[in-house]
């Protein structure tokens, strides 16, 4: 997996400031309202690629790139919301995005044991260790996005090492997605680095 939202050399101020009074309005009730119907979509064909998985230790690979789409939507957004991207993002999974980028390879096989493991115990040995580290990780990705915010503000400028965290907490968060989704069988690294 490779995520990756570029560190932009200026941001806008006015649309900081614009995004924090409307942002909710002009991006996220139109993307939201459209990503849950879409989503709708989205959870029928996981459920679809449980049983095919499942059976042909194979994802099909039209699925699996719709999704991927799928998610590219929600990152774009996410980017743009928590002010880590400018401009206004695309709609829909066929949308595209110069500065934030989703790309997942197409595993060959996936193992039908991993599959039912994920499935009966995935929130045990993913969930459970993997989400107590990131709740602390997104409480320090809130307190730096919160010191980006003001930074930018006045300097037109985001922290570049405060941007690598919070991008590097997405990116942790995508690859638990990826794994409890059959996208791969590598266990997600305890990690937000590339």
């Amino acid at each position: 997996m490779k995520l990756s939202i570029t560190h932009q050399e200026k941001y806008s101020r006015g649309q900081l400031i614009l995004r924090l009074f409307f942002g909710w309005l002009y991006i996220g009730i139109p993307h939201f309202f459209l990503l849950f119907f879409v989503g709708i979509w989205s959870a029928i064909l996981a459920f679809a690629t449980f049983w095919v998985v499942l059976f042909t230790q194979k994802f099909p690979k039209s699925i699996f790139d719709w999704q991927v789409k799928y998610m590219n939507w929600g990152l774009r957004v996410s980017a743009v919301l928590t002010n880590l991207a400018d401009g206004y993002p695309e709609f829909f999974p066929g949308g595209q995005s110069e500065t934030v980028k989703l790309a997942v390879e197409h595993p060959e096989k996936v193992r039908w044991g991993l599959v039912l493991l994920r499935v009966l115990f995935g929130f045990i040995y993913v969930g459970i260790p993997h989400g107590i580290c990131l709740f602390v990780r997104l409480i320090a990705t809130e307190v730096l996005m919160f010191i980006a915010w003001w930074a930018v503000l006045f300097t037109g400028k985001y922290p570049a090492r405060m941007h690598a965290f919070n991008v590097g907490t997405y990116r942790w968060m995508y690859r638990i997605n990826l794994y409890l989704g059959y996208f791969t069988d590598e266990y997600p690294r305890f990690s937000g680095k590339e």
